[in-house]
């Protein structure tokens, strides 16, 4: 019994850890390594978003494609994720901000 969880600890070890990528639209996939994900269960809407703090860079994924918010501040993410209505908090001052729109795909 014990041999085989020092196997398996061993085992996983070894084992690579592999970063999780998403495909943005209109760029190539991102790493989340430096982000913060966290699903959006109360939203019928908005599905996960993930920020990087330091990058001031928002992933947003609705309908299952992500959007990409680049300079946001981390005031705006805090509104966004504790909004009553993060989908109408999201049509009305993120997709449609030009101030957040990503200058191209070398932001990440």
């Amino acid at each position: 019994m014990i041999r085989s969880i020092a196997a398996t600890l061993a085992l996983l070890s070894t084992t690579p850890v592999m970063t999780e990528m998403v495909e943005v639209r209109g760029r190539a996939p991102i790493e989340l390594a430096s982000y913060a994900c966290t699903d959006t269960p109360r939203s019928t809407v908005v599905q996960r978003v993930c920020y990087d703090a330091a990058r001031r860079h928002l992933l947003v994924n609705v309908g299952g494609a992500y959007s990409e918010y680049c300079r946001l501040p981390a005031a705006t993410f805090e509104a966004f994720v504790t909004a009553p209505s993060m989908g109408q908090f999201f049509r009305q001052r993120l997709a449609t901000a030009s101030q957040f729109a990503c200058d191209g795909a070398g932001t990440s």
